[in-house]
């Protein structure tokens, strides 16, 4: 079975594909094979299609999502309004399909943690459980993020899971004070370290935290 990382963020549009897209492409260019996955996508599918892009093209779009509800809302009122239920066990099936082929699966949540797939005992947070991977919490530094962060955690440690690192993704190029000092005081409150920060439009990324995160 291949390793992998599991991506969550602080809100919807944080920068989880982006910042999920660089990792790919920085291991891919270490020399590892390394595909994204995206279980589930809500409105359109251009979060599915920039993994598969990243991924050097090496799967196709339905492996790399295998649910696609047309309705942008949370999956859980998505399926409800497509009336098409949603499988988590065959959405951790393709999971265990792609890591049997591939060295590494960077998986990609919809929306922040607590997203629901299918009601409040069945949330993304719920989901990356089952996976099992390190999940990595996407921020999106703006003013805010600190409340946005610490819920974050809080949510991910009341199922047991301890977050393996933070991401801060800068949504904008002028930083004000919130921007610069967030990073610094949300690892001081919820102990939790920045493995790195990304500015507005980076189009790569270092790969030595990743890498040590999964052991390779």
């Amino acid at each position: 079975m291949g390793k992998g990382l599991f991506i969550t963020g602080t809100d919807t549009d944080c920068g989880k594909t982006y910042v999920t897209s660089l990792i790919i492409r920085s291991l891919r260019a270490e020399g590892y094979d390394v595909v994204g996955y995206k279980p589930i996508c809500c409105g359109d599918r251009n979060d599915a299609l920039e993994l598969v892009d990243a991924s050097g093209d090496t799967l196709t779009v339905d492996e790399a999502n295998p649910v696609w509800l047309k309705t942008p809302a949370a999956p859980h009122v998505a399926s409800m309004f497509e009336n098409t239920p949603i499988d988590t066990n065959a959405l951790l099936k393709q999971h265990e399909n792609l890591s049997s082929k591939h060295q590494v699966v960077i998986t990609e949540g919809a929306g922040g943690a607590l997203v629901p797939i299918a009601g409040r005992e069945n949330t993304i947070a719920d989901f990356a459980k089952e996976v099992g991977s390190p999940v990595i919490i996407v921020v999106g530094n703006k003013l805010g993020a600190l409340n946005h962060t610490l819920l974050t955690v809080e949510a991910l440690r009341a199922r047991d899971i301890e977050p393996a690192g933070l991401v801060f993704n800068n949504l904008v190029d002028e930083l004000d004070t919130a921007t610069i000092t967030n990073k610094g005081i949300a690892e001081e409150m919820c102990g939790v370290e920045v493995l790195t920060d990304v500015i507005r439009g980076q189009e790569e990324i270092e790969a030595w935290p990743f890498l040590e995160l999964l052991g390779l």
